[in-house]
């Protein structure tokens, strides 16, 4: 039973929107997230149907102090909750959820999904941030 309010403590911003079947392995950058007023950030990415029988999906997280991440850097692991390889899929991963976290000192945030081997079927792919522990509650509904 649900008991603990979730709602007012997290903001949702998309970091992957949805868009028809991509079907190459061009690589599917996701939105830069600002993680100020923030204590913890997590990137949830979901699945759809993946039509391409050899296809593996790897996934780079970034952060940086520059608003357009100029400065990126790949993070290090001490950073990560869970880890790329655990966030990452392959093409028989349909309809599923991966979850990587960041607890690191950085404000801009984004992860980097790259496909191999997407070069004869179709993959659909969705994801967001997901900002939680607020420094001030309750968080807007609807997010903005």
């Amino acid at each position: 039973m649900a008991s603990r309010d979730l709602h007012n403590n997290i903001h949702p911003v998309p970091a992957i929107v949805p868009v028809a079947a991509r079907t190459d392995n061009t690589a599917i950058v996701s939105a830069i997230v600002d993680t100020a007023g923030y204590e913890s950030v997590e990137f949830v990415l979901v699945t759809g149907t993946n039509t391409d029988a050899n296809a593996t999906f790897s996934v780079l997280f970034e952060d940086g102090d520059d608003a357009a991440l100029a400065d990126n850097a790949a993070v290090d692991d001490t950073y990560l909750l869970g880890t790329e390889a655990d966030a990452a899929f392959t093409f028989g991963d349909d309809n599923k959820c991966r979850k990587i976290g960041y607890v690191g000192s950085k404000r801009y945030c984004r992860v980097t999904v790259t496909p191999s081997g997407n070069d004869s079927g179709n993959i659909f792919l969705a994801a967001v941030w997901l900002l939680g522990h607020p420094r001030h509650a309750p968080t807007t509904n609807p997010p903005t």
